[in-house]
């Protein structure tokens, strides 16, 4: 017989009692999850469908657009991994004659019309632009301007989707040398800050210390050394070593034990770089760590 009615009605017992009351789990489970509808309304989060509808839109436009020679996905796009939480990334090549700041003008104009971002923020890369946009539903929008004779991958996560783009080249490497240095820089802040009791400051150093020992690490293993991106492909015991340079608390013991071990990973990775800068080394950064009395 065809109803109308709700299907939660066919839950109903023939005595006029409801299910619920034979099983109150369920109540509760229904409870939960109308709760968790309306925190849903309450955020609105982008779906997975809706960010492929944006971006097929974008894609549009720029084919649309006489000032734009080119475009290519970047990121987990090229390799089609997106997953639930994947932002927008396009790289837009001009035109040889395109006026760039009306370019860049007109399409800003078109992400806060017609896809309501809310705010963006500007990174340069030599000539690059990375324009990136937050909307109003939390995706993440990055759009790349590239001179004309200049697009071309960097890397894997390349994928042209019309025009034409140069032969790929070597994504660039952070300079272990660069690394090395900053590393050992902010481990002498790290013993000032420690040593004068200033413990968020001190926790503050020993995070920048650390992040460029990680990379180093990455660096090491060929994985992605930028930005943490590359920390969770790490053999499992470097990722292990990773997790016991944090310091769990704000501590004065606990920031100098993850500090020593910060050190010891350090001295183990420029041995790795630079055998000879390590023997230089070794004896000063100890004493770094060493002459922070024991609690």
């Amino acid at each position: 017989m065809a109803t109308n009615e709700p299907v939660i009605l066919a839950l109903g017992l023939n005595d006029g009692r409801s299910i619920f009351s034979m099983f109150p789990g369920i109540g509760l489970y229904s409870q939960k999850l109308e709760m968790r509808a309306r925190r849903m309304d309450a955020v609105s989060i982008f779906s997975s469908r809706e960010r492929e509808q944006i971006r097929g839109e974008l894609v549009a436009a720029a084919r649309a657009d006489r000032r734009i020679g080119g475009a290519a996905h970047l990121g987990a796009a090229a390799l089609g991994l997106e997953d639930r939480w994947s932002d927008i990334d396009l790289a837009l090549s001009l035109a040889p004659n395109a006026d760039s700041n009306q370019v860049l003008l007109d399409w800003t104009m078109r992400l806060y019309r017609d896809h309501a971002a809310v705010a963006n923020y500007d990174v340069r890369h030599g000539d690059i632009l990375y324009r990136v946009f937050l909307l109003g539903n939390t995706l993440q929008i990055d759009l790349s301007f590239w001179p004309s004779t200049q697009l071309r991958a960097f890397g894997p996560k390349f994928s042209l989707i019309f025009g034409a783009a140069r032969e790929p080249a070597a994504a660039p490497v952070p300079d272990s040398n660069d690394l090395i240095g900053r590393a050992w820089l902010y481990a002498l802040q790290v013993r000032s800050s420690i040593a004068r009791a200033r413990l968020l400051q001190a926790e503050h150093m020993l995070s920048g210390m650390r992040d460029n020992v990680l990379a180093l690490i990455c660096r090491r293993h060929g994985v992605v050394s930028v930005q943490g991106r590359g920390l969770d492909d790490l053999p499992k015991h470097q990722r292990a070593r990773a997790a016991e340079c944090l310091a769990r608390s704000l501590e004065p013991a606990e920031l100098k034990r993850a500090f020593r071990l910060a050190v010891d990973t350090l001295l183990e990775e420029v041995q790795y770089a630079d055998a000879a800068l390590a023997m230089k080394l070794e004896h000063p950064l100890k004493s770094t760590v060493n002459c922070l009395a024991s609690d």
